[in-house]
């Protein structure tokens, strides 16, 4: 190979359901970057706030339907289409069809509001584990970043960081520590992935 020749662009494609702050964290972390960058974000809700950001950013939105998502090859073909070098859940709430997970083995990584195993599973996101955790009592709570396997939440662990629950925290209170973990460790969990 000539060594002269420029080093192949790592492509990132997010899925995301909400709002998209991650999706705009994580992209605002790469943009600096020239060999790698966040080039579609995909999303199973027309109205998803995320699609607006990901037009306004200059990034490729690409919308679906559930049915398409889980009972057809069109996501699939799509994704075998843009090759990318990482997929990554921000805020995705469907569950990852096996046919993707096959193509993409250990390619695909999810963030997770708690420290895993605790609360995590079908129907546990945002802020009904947060309100878990205070119901419960936690005294500490965390992001868990993680493979994704046909099972919520259950793929291995890449990395955990934790915050500490006092007994004045709410849901709202609790969320905004997460989201602070997210913003600081998803990106570098992301950069770690694609250098090595």
């Amino acid at each position: 190979m000539d060594q002269n020749s420029p080093k192949k662009t790592k492509k990132i494609v997010i899925f995301a359901s909400g709002n998209g702050t991650n999706a705009v964290n994580i992209f605002n972390y790469f943009k600096s970057y020239e060999d790698i960058e966040v080039t579609h974000i995909f999303s199973n809700k027309r109205d998803a706030k995320v699609l607006e950001r990901a037009n306004r950013l200059g990034i490729t939105p690409v919308c679906f339907t559930k049915s398409a998502f889980s009972k057809t090859d069109e996501v699939l073909i799509l994704l075998k289409e843009i090759k990318p070098d990482l997929i990554v859940l921000a805020g995705f709430l469907l569950k990852i069809p096996q046919s993707i997970i096959d193509a993409f083995p250990d390619r695909i990584i999810n963030i997770h509001p708690s420290l895993l195993p605790k609360y995590g599973g079908k129907g546990m996101y945002g802020s009904k584990v947060h309100e878990t955790v205070i119901a419960n009592k936690e005294v500490k709570s965390g992001i868990s970043i993680h493979y994704v396997n046909p099972i919520y939440d259950d793929g291995k662990i890449i990395s955990q960081h934790e915050i500490s629950v006092s007994e004045s925290d709410t849901p709202e209170s609790l969320a905004e520590k997460i989201h602070e973990l997210e913003y600081k460790y998803f990106p570098q969990v992301i950069h770690q992935i694609l250098s090595s």
